[in-house]
């Protein structure tokens, strides 16, 4: 049994930083435990409390129900796969993938045993007696990924092992990462800033912000239901739309059309509130059937730019919106997030990103006609930006 249980963990350094807030977070034995958030929220900061690289300041952490706030390093049976490999150039990828067990003097038949078998596993028995130098970055990954498995650990933690890689290779060592995971049904914990990784990885996905647990769900939870506008623009790619609406009488008042209220959950009171919805739910009204167009509206937008990927086509538009005034948006784009549609063209305009048919005939430069399904909005209170109808 591999628990990891952090509860109430608190990190303060030296000059008074709080990197990591009163975080409490169960990760189940053989889960796989994704950390996701902008640079600077303090994901890597927690993994390393787990790892025993840094100290926690407040809080219990527990593995296996034991608390391990004072345990070194090597006294916690956890293997740590860094962003930069940390592999040693003068030995080659056999002598690196059994080196800390040659330290802990393991029978070296025991240590060949397994350094054969991990490097079946991960395709890198042809490349045994080679070093690092000769390596290309994806087999140097994969080589760091074997030194951590000879180990048989408890827990697995990673800390952007995929990100010096180029985009093509992160795609093929994503499928590799999950693959060895299910495999291994060792816990896992996986610190990224790719919300992309982050939802075709993990069973469960932690998102964080400013050092402080905005949600904990699967990747499907977190998608369809955020708790916040700043789990909202920071899950899916293209990121969710937002702009200004006004409750009224019934009526979900949009810079689009107004909806009826009573179809959209959370609009129970009058008032003003941020409207999100997904490039996804959109769609050129002329090829929308009657079934969907009596559940949405129809509106006319001029049409920015477009983006054809082959089997997606994005429209870009603008609204008339008030300014949205929201820190957690703030984040989006401070941590020079792109696409989040917090960030607006001018004063009054808010820039909106539709996912069409690839066969939609949309110009650049001209009007449209748009279709939004408004079965699928979501809607979060204007001050305080948590999600309304829970």
């Amino acid at each position: 049994m591999s628990e990891i249980v952090l509860d109430g963990v608190t990190k303060v350094f030296d000059d008074g930083y709080e990197a990591v807030k009163d975080m409490n977070l169960d990760i189940g034995d053989g889960e796989f435990m994704i950390l996701v958030g902008p640079s600077g929220c303090g994901k890597s900061t927690a993994l390393r409390m787990i790892a025993g690289l840094e100290d926690i300041s407040s809080g219990e952490l527990k593995i296996d129900d034991e608390v391990v706030n004072d345990r070194s390093p090597k006294d916690r049976d956890i293997a740590m796969v860094f962003q930069n490999y940390a592999l040693y150039p003068h030995m080659t990828v056999r002598e690196n993938m059994g080196f800390a067990l040659k330290l802990a003097k393991v029978d070296k038949e025991e240590i060949d045993r397994k350094v054969s078998d991990a490097a079946a596993t991960l395709d890198l028995t042809k490349h045994l007696d080679r070093r690092p130098a000769n390596l290309s970055g994806g087999q140097r990954q994969r080589v760091a990924m074997g030194r951590a498995i000879v180990r048989d650990p408890k827990v697995f933690l990673m800390d952007e092992p995929l990100s010096n890689l180029d985009a093509k290779l992160r795609v093929q060592m994503r499928t590799e990462v999950a693959r060895l995971q299910s495999d291994l049904k060792t816990t896992m914990v996986y610190v990224t800033h790719d919300q992309t990784e982050a939802m075709t990885l993990g069973d469960r996905v932690a998102v964080m912000r400013a050092g402080v647990l905005q949600q904990v769900g699967s990747p499907g939870d977190l998608y369809s239901r955020p708790r916040n506008l700043f789990v909202a623009g920071f899950i899916g790619s293209p990121a969710m739309n937002f702009m200004i609406g006004q409750i009224d009488g019934g009526k979900l008042k949009l810079p689009i059309g107004e909806v009826d209220a009573a179809g959209v959950a959370g609009a129970e009171h009058d008032g003003r509130v941020i409207v999100g919805i997904r490039p996804q739910n959109f769609e050129d009204a002329t090829i929308v059937g009657e079934a969907k167009e009596e559940r949405g509206i129809i509106f006319e937008a001029d049409i920015d730019l477009l983006e054809s990927l082959g089997s997606d086509l994005y429209a870009y538009f603008h609204v008339e919106t008030e300014g949205i005034q929201s820190d957690q948006l703030a984040d989006l784009v401070a941590s020079r997030l792109e696409e989040t549609g917090a960030a607006g063209l001018r004063e009054g305009q808010e820039q909106v990103v539709a996912r069409l048919e690839p066969t939609s005939e949309v110009r650049r430069g001209q009007k449209a006609q748009l279709w939004a399904d408004t079965a699928k909005l979501h809607l979060f209170d204007a001050e305080s930006g948590e999600r309304l109808g829970e």
